[in-house]
């Protein structure tokens, strides 16, 4: 009997490569249940080549188009879902033990601690989730006996090199977050910088929202937050260093010096396949890295005057406050009005600075508490960015 999986963000790329991860291993896994956003055909055509037992859209809207598409394509017995809350049931399904968390954004959050009440072994690609609800989710997946494995290849990488680490090891290590840099690594002047060009990653093929993250460093500062809570370092115990080559995907240091690396290819198929088969280890069909063709490895310090949205995480960190809600959901606003073209790249920080400036509040004490500071400031940041300069 194979092992069925949700998988929610089956649209996206990291859903896009769970999906051929557990294709190459049929034998053994096999999709029980798909969740999507906004996009029905993609949704239907996933549907189409797995044939699971649940879809659903987290669009409310998009319900009708979705069944009638089903329809069509034959899949007459699926169980058709819509909505936000038909997402978050799907992820406590009492029919699968694993869930993989693909979600962008802070749409993801209440999925994520739907899965971790309900026990479920969490494959965790969502980065707003920890940002967000960070000691919060952590207590909730112990109270729940919840197992969570990050799947960000960072954070993948990092949990790899923890492996077998003592407590007082782990205690004395500090954490080495790698950076590509992004695709204007080097540049003092962002002014004029296109969406075309800010997605345009020089190294890893990802959404249109993280790559934007990954250009301004903001997906590294997240990053930094999610390894605070994941992994019980404190933000002083955390650096950042820039590493163009992207095969080193992380690292840890021990107290008597050793440095500990994961190295592989800029492939997400890696990073799934090791979490999907934890603790053993399964091959994830991808380049074999041919460290003689590399040739070398080259490491810089970030530029954080050029790229301050880095330092913003380490301030929020270091405030312990709700301030993290407010700093990610101004960042999921500014990056899509600048993808909108309605924002100029280089006002993505000043929408965040504003936000982080204007809008306090207390630590929230539920999924719910920070679904609706999540909502406030969206709705605060919009206001304020509709105010701005229009890009021309």
């Amino acid at each position: 009997m194979t092992q069925p999986i949700t998988l929610l963000g089956a649209t996206g790329s990291i859903g896009r490569s769970t999906l051929d991860v557990v294709e190459h291993y049929s034998d053994r896994f096999h999709i029980h249940a798909i969740a999507g956003g906004n996009r029905v055909d993609e949704l239907v055509e996933v549907a189409a080549h797995v044939h699971p037992k649940h879809v659903v859209i987290a669009n409310p809207v998009l319900e009708g188009e979705l069944r009638e598409k089903l329809s069509a394509a034959g899949l007459t017995s699926v169980n058709v879902g819509a909505g936000e809350a038909a997402v978050a049931t799907l992820a406590s399904d009492p029919e699968t033990e694993v869930v993989v968390q693909a979600i962008v954004g802070a749409a993801g959050v209440a999925p994520t601690f739907a899965a971790a009440k309900a026990g479920k072994r969490l494959l965790l690609a969502n980065k707003e989730s920890v940002v967000c609800g960070g000691a919060l989710l952590m207590r909730t997946i112990k109270e729940h006996g919840a197992e969570l494995l990050p799947v960000d290849s960072e954070h993948n990488a990092i949990f790899q090199c923890l492996v077998g680490a003592t407590p007082k090891a782990r205690a004395e290590a500090r954490l080495l977050l790698t950076a590509s840099g992004g695709p204007f690594r080097g540049c003092k002047d962002l002014s004029g910088i296109t969406p075309a060009q800010a997605v345009a990653h020089p190294r890893w093929k990802m959404g249109r929202k993280i790559s934007v993250d990954s250009a301004t460093l903001m997906n590294k500062g997240l990053e930094v937050m999610e390894a605070r809570w994941l992994f019980d370092f404190t933000p002083d115990r955390i650096d950042v260093v820039v590493h163009p080559e992207s095969i080193i995907h992380s690292a840890v240091e021990y107290a008597d010096g050793a440095v500990i690396a994961q190295l592989g290819t800029a492939d997400m198929r890696e990073p799934i396949a090791y979490s999907l088969g934890w603790p053993e280890r399964m091959d994830g069909h991808v380049k074999r890295l041919k460290l003689a063709e590399i040739g070398k490895l080259t490491f810089e310090e970030p530029d954080l005057e050029t790229f301050p949205l880095l330092s913003r995480a380490y301030s929020v960190l270091r405030a312990g406050d709700a301030s993290s809600i407010v700093l990610n959901a101004a960042n999921e606003i500014a990056v899509g009005a600048f993808l909108d073209r309605g924002l100029p790249f280089t006002s993505i920080v000043k929408v965040v600075d504003w936000a982080l400036e204007h809008i306090q509040a207390p630590l929230p004490k539920s999924v719910d508490d920070i679904i609706a500071l999540d909502r406030e400031v969206r709705v605060r940041v919009a206001d304020y960015v509709a105010s701005l300069p229009q890009e021309a």
